[in-house]
């Protein structure tokens, strides 16, 4: 759960970022898993960003028995987003973002709610968590957020190459007032960010991979109002925090054909 000083600085900036929030050896297994996982291979999709370079991002509405699964459902998750959000969440989707060296593209300046807004979400009443799986720098492309944008409230989008981007003129007008944040972050480390809070990230021009995976979140009262891409309100089952860790290992297990009794064992 988010400190009392947390929550506040989340309201006044639109994001915060928790260090920590999985442990090593949750984020080591994290990272064998999702570069093992053969459906998660299967869900990858490649967009253009406005230069023609590729950003690849696998998109889940669907929770299983496996880690990925386990980290959005996990207590010190919900806890937190249901604290932000004033309301039970619900899972949304999840997704991993996979920029690969030298070649993962940039994401363009947007708002997650630019287009959740066209699929029937009401309010701005929703949230992601972005968790580093390798380390995110400014040389590998990492997030970057824009202190306070989340008060604009929601500025219209387009199309930008592949992606669907924020209206670049305001976006322009809110670089001039607003203070850009690279969340460098390591693995394991976390950010918190408002659906209306204006993000980016540049392409990976370094020979280190950045991968990330982002757990997605409504609020009950804010279920759609139409049929989308992404569910509508269903009862979100909360886990504890250990079987994170307990569905990873097995996961691991399953994919490499050996016992794990921790990452360093495979």
């Amino acid at each position: 759960m988010l400190s009392v000083q947390q929550a506040a600085q989340y309201n006044t900036d639109g994001f915060i970022v928790v260090p920590g929030l999985l442990s090593k050896e949750e984020t080591d297994v994290l990272a064998e898993v999702s570069r093992l996982d053969a459906k998660l291979a299967g869900l990858m999709n490649v967009r253009l960003d406005a230069t023609g370079a590729k950003t690849t991002l696998a998109l889940d509405n669907d929770l299983g028995d496996d880690m990925l699964s386990a980290i959005v459902r996990s207590k010190r998750i919900i806890e937190s987003v249901s604290q932000i959000l004033s309301d039970e969440p619900y899972h949304y989707h999840h997704k991993v973002s996979a920029k690969q060296p030298f070649e993962g593209g940039a994401w363009e300046w947007h708002q997650d709610y630019g287009y959740w807004y066209n699929n029937g979400c009401l309010f701005p009443n929703m949230v992601s968590c972005y968790i580093a799986i390798d380390p995110a720098t400014k040389e590998n492309g990492c997030l970057q957020v824009l202190k306070g944008s989340h008060l604009i409230g929601r500025v219209d989008h387009g199309k930008s190459g592949g992606q669907t981007g924020a209206d670049m003129e305001r976006v322009n007008a809110a670089l001039q007032q607003l203070e850009l944040v690279y969340a460098e972050l390591a693995p394991g480390d976390a950010v918190y960010f408002h659906c209306n809070t204006l993000h980016r990230s540049d392409q990976n021009r370094s020979p280190n991979p950045r991968w990330g995976l982002i757990c997605c979140y409504n609020a009950r009262h804010n279920s759609p109002y139409k049929d989308g891409p992404h569910p509508r309100y269903t009862p979100l089952e909360e886990l504890p925090d250990e079987k994170i860790i307990d569905i990873g290992r097995r996961q691991l297990a399953a994919l490499t054909g050996k016992a794990v009794d921790s990452v360093a064992a495979v």
